[in-house]
């Protein structure tokens, strides 16, 4: 496509505008990386920020890479402005807002069910155990068909639990415990199978690293889910890059969601373009089939009719929400979902943490010096400006990432009402707040640390050998 400024850019569509300005920024790039001529790269760059500056008078929006113009009418149905600024899919999360993301309205934008006191008392009386504080608490705060869930339960029928991990990096942070620590505790209340699927095909699709690399991250990230003390007898670990090529029931059902599934309808589903490699276009599908029990022949005894629970971040939930459309098509019960709300950043709740910003995380392989120094130095405040200021007027507790990391971390509810009383009063201090949460959290990676210690690469290789579990089907 000609790169002259004079092509008649209004009459093009938001998605082409995007396209060109995609198409142009990697024009930039290759030139640069070519080192072209000084003024063939400056005449390239003035044309992109041309294109760019036509696709926001055009759609109102900032040009995201990767992130292509919304169907307003479709996917926001009529929501304001304040509402488009949280941004939610499988790879980003922001938000305008202090104190995070608008759950209530993402449960309307994407269609889910809100968890209320009526299933967290079911969950309860099914399993006879008080629910987990992540339910109690809200963490967990969307589902759909857990009821369908509960009700195969009373009735003596199994499911089994799916989740996963995009090994991005060789240390895990505090954020990416939480659906397991959640998962855990379902796979011992339930009594169920479990399997955990590390995409490592996805980060090598999406990220700068070698095959190898990718593997070797997925390894890595194994041990961390390891120490969370899930039930080896129960639980089947599985690198994508591993056990796709080992089992013919896995890439059957790849090949089932692929031809069910148009490019045009993964475009509107993740924001591919034109642009990206057909691995991006083709790996939903593989993330999608773990959820259709005749992916684990070995676990299953060849059953296909075994429904599945998810539990993960609602920013995975696009994936399902493709797989739950494809399903009855291609002959499998549709995958149940727990939907979890985000992890905040030390700095505040706009992002989730990053694995690839240090100081945005506190890792699982920090010292007890680097987490007390993480948190007094990055976590941001809810507090006033001086100590009268706050003793008169108190803390906010909805934007204090110290108090939102307790609520995750600390499970004795009176103690995190009182701590949420006392600083919402002004009689506890944003320091002494910070130091409860150093205390909480020092501990906690400290005993993790411990239990990874004991997980060997042999043991490892048990959780990632495709085997019988101990579940009869």
């Amino acid at each position: 496509m000609a790169d002259s400024p004079n092509c008649d850019l209004k009459s093009l569509s938001p998605l082409q505008l995007f396209e060109r300005v995609t198409e142009q920024g990697e024009k930039v790039r290759a030139l640069k990386a070519g080192k072209a001529p000084k003024d063939e790269i400056d005449a390239a760059v003035r044309m992109l920020l041309s294109l760019k500056l036509s696709y926001k008078t055009t759609t109102g929006q900032d040009y995201r890479a990767g992130l292509p113009p919304k169907d307003l009418v479709l996917i926001n149905n009529g929501t304001t402005k304040e509402e488009e600024e949280d941004l939610v899919d499988p790879w980003t999360v922001q938000t305008s807002n202090a104190k995070g993301v608008d759950y209530d309205k993402l449960i309307v934008r994407f269609g889910s069910s809100k968890i209320d006191t009526d299933l967290i008392n079911r969950i309860e009386r099914a399993t006879g155990q008080k629910p987990h504080h992540f339910l109690r608490r809200g963490i967990f705060f969307s589902h759909r068909d857990m009821d369908q869930i509960l009700d195969a339960y009373e009735n003596k029928k199994s499911f089994y639990l799916y989740t996963g991990r995009g090994p991005s990096s060789q240390a895990m942070h505090v954020g990416h415990l939480i659906p397991f620590m959640f998962t855990k505790w379902l796979q011992e209340v339930f009594d169920v199978p479990l399997v955990i699927q590390l995409t490592d095909d996805e980060k090598y699709l999406w990220k700068d690293m070698t095959v190898e690399k990718a593997y070797e991250y997925a390894k890595e990230n194994a041990k961390d889910i390891i120490a969370c003390g899930f039930d080896i007898n129960k639980t089947f670990i599985f690198s994508d890059l591993d056990y796709l090529g080992a089992s013919p029931g896995f890439y059957k059902n790849i090949v089932k969601v692929q031809k069910h599934v148009t490019f045009n309808q993964v475009k509107g589903i993740f924001g591919f373009t034109d642009s990206d490699c057909i691995g991006k276009i083709s790996f939903p599908a593989i993330q999608a089939a773990p959820s259709f029990s005749s992916s684990f022949p070995q676990i299953f005894n060849g059953k296909e009719n075994i429904q599945c629970l998810i539990p993960c971040a609602i920013d995975q939930d696009p994936y399902f929400r493709m797989t739950r459309d494809v399903a009855p098509r291609i002959g499998q019960p549709k995958p149940a979902l727990l939907h979890s709300v985000f992890f905040p950043a030390l700095q505040g709740a706009q992002t989730k943490m990053s694995a690839s910003d240090a100081n945005s995380s506190i890792f699982l392989t920090d010292t007890p010096k680097q987490i007390k120094t993480k948190i007094n130095k990055h976590a941001f405040s809810g507090g006033r400006d001086t100590i009268e200021e706050h003793r008169k007027y108190g803390g906010n507790c909805d934007v204090d990432v110290s108090f939102m990391y307790l609520t995750f971390f600390l499970e004795d509810d009176d103690r995190l009402e009182q701590l949420k009383q006392a600083y919402t009063s002004g009689e506890l201090l944003t320091g002494e707040l910070k130091k409860v949460l150093i205390e909480t959290m020092q501990p906690l990676i400290a005993a993790h640390q411990e239990r990874r210690k004991q997980v060997t690469d042999e043991v490892v290789k048990q959780f990632m050998t495709p085997r019988k579990l101990a579940f009869e089907f």
